[in-house]
């Protein structure tokens, strides 16, 4: 694990230089394959006193790679305009280290600190390359929401440190702590940012003012680092959660439901596709909620899927932005007499959204319904409704974007460029191809 922070470590000074856009990014391609050909077992590997990797750190690791040199190669427009590019490459690479560390290592403190240190990137890419002044709004409330409930999670640790003499993630399982305000200390961060219903405002906010890279990385990283502090922590508090574990499920499924209506009143492209992520992230909120099997390898798949999906959809509506220089749906209406080819991406990507298949979002979902069935027969209401308003805002969006008269205040157009149709391609292609290797993703504990 060691070799590939000293590869990022030796990175950052090569973002200083002139001319290294691309080839950061394919440094970074380079670095995505040396990684994914690590032999893997199933259980913790390349163990030391820091670091260590399981199938979730893999799949999140390689997941944070990707998404990191897709934002890269979709931020051409910085170079172009010579909008501080180097500053931004920098700040890319910053978070592939945040990234990598939150995902690798061992011990929870050290978790923490990477956990809220990531945070630091995304304010500087929403406040600095953002589009609209309303930005620092946006983020102050990403930064406040997340502040405040990481301070009692700092406290739990401590705590857990105090009781364990330990903080080795990989000893957790030994110990099963009973306590209320304990549980709710430990698991309100990730909650927040996941983020779950109620707690979800800052999201939304942050998508629509961040440049194309910030809503890639917010979509694609972020907000999967929830999960991943959840499936992390869960294991200490097996007793407290058969008791206190409904709340979050109820919330999670009538806000995923209340969150799906609100994507079918929305103007906004950005926000509609922030709004679908919150619709999604309460699924997979419910799923390791119920601790069960099922749920924790749904929620591991719906959260690789939908990092893949959701960022190449922003990458959609911002290919949209740059032509037309508005996010509203009435004004990015019949784009199909404009682009054809791109309608065929639209269609893939919000297919994969609604969990079509071959996606992996469906496997995801099956294995989600599954265990929230397994967990209590009424929630099979809130998932058919969930499940069907998906795919309901999906094709609202599609139509809406790809159908229709066309604006007459369209005076200059470009069709997709080569570049585009590749990000789109290096988005859908993993999303579609890796349910053929779904067994790996299943067999995990």
């Amino acid at each position: 694990m060691l070799k590939f922070i000293f590869m990022i470590i030796f990175m950052i000074p090569l973002c200083l230089k002139k001319n290294m856009f691309w080839m950061i990014q394919m440094m970074l391609f380079l670095m995505m394959f040396m990684f994914m050909n690590m032999n893997l077992s199933l259980n913790f590997n390349n163990l030391s006193y820091m670091f260590g990797c399981d199938i979730i750190s893999f799949g999140l690791i390689l997941l944070s790679i990707w998404i990191c040199l897709l934002m890269v190669m979709a931020s051409e427009n910085l170079l172009k305009m010579k909008f501080y590019e180097n500053f931004f490459l920098l700040n890319v690479m910053l978070m592939m280290f945040m990234l990598y560390m939150t995902f690798s290592v061992m011990n929870l403190f050290m978790f923490y600190l990477f956990f809220e240190g990531s945070l630091i990137p995304t304010l500087m890419l929403i406040v600095g390359w953002g589009y609209q002044p309303e930005r620092i709004q946006a983020g102050m409330y990403l930064l406040f929401y997340t502040l405040f409930a990481s301070l009692p999670l700092l406290l739990g640790i401590f705590y857990l440190f105090n009781e364990m003499n330990c903080m080795m993630m990989y000893f957790l399982k030994f110990y099963d702590l009973n306590f209320f305000l304990l549980y709710i200390s430990m698991i309100l961060a990730f909650l927040i940012k996941m983020p779950m219903y109620f707690m979800h405002l800052w999201l939304p906010k942050a998508h629509v003012e961040a440049p194309v890279s910030g809503s890639m990385i917010l979509a694609g990283i972020m907000l999967k680092l929830g999960g991943y502090g959840l499936m992390r922590v869960m294991i200490i508090f097996q007793g407290v959660s058969f008791k206190l574990n409904y709340i979050w499920i109820v919330i999670s499924l009538l806000g995923g439901f209340f969150i799906s209506l609100k994507c079918l009143c929305q103007v906004d492209m950005k926000s509609l596709i922030a709004y679908s992520s919150v619709a999604h992230m309460s699924l997979v909120i419910g799923g390791i909620m119920t601790m069960n099997y099922w749920g924790f390898m749904g929620s591991y798949l719906l959260m690789i899927g939908h990092g893949l999906c959701s960022s190449g959809m922003f990458c959609l509506a911002n290919i949209n932005y740059e032509r037309l220089h508005s996010r509203s749906l009435y004004i990015n209406s019949g784009m199909m007499s404009f682009m054809p080819s791109m309608s065929l991406w639209w269609f893939l990507l919000l297919s994969s959204n609604m969990a079509a298949p071959p996606s992996l979002n469906l496997m995801g979902e099956i294995s989600l319904i599954n265990s929230l069935m397994g967990w209590s027969w009424w929630s099979m209401i809130f998932l058919m409704l969930i499940s069907f308003f998906s795919a309901s805002y999906s094709l609202f969006l599609y139509s809406f974007t790809q159908h229709g008269k066309y604006n007459m205040g369209i005076y200059s157009f470009y069709s997709g460029l080569s570049r585009e149709y590749l990000i789109l391609i290096l988005h859908w292609l993993p999303l579609n191809l890796l349910i053929f290797k779904v067994d790996y993703f299943m067999i995990w504990f």
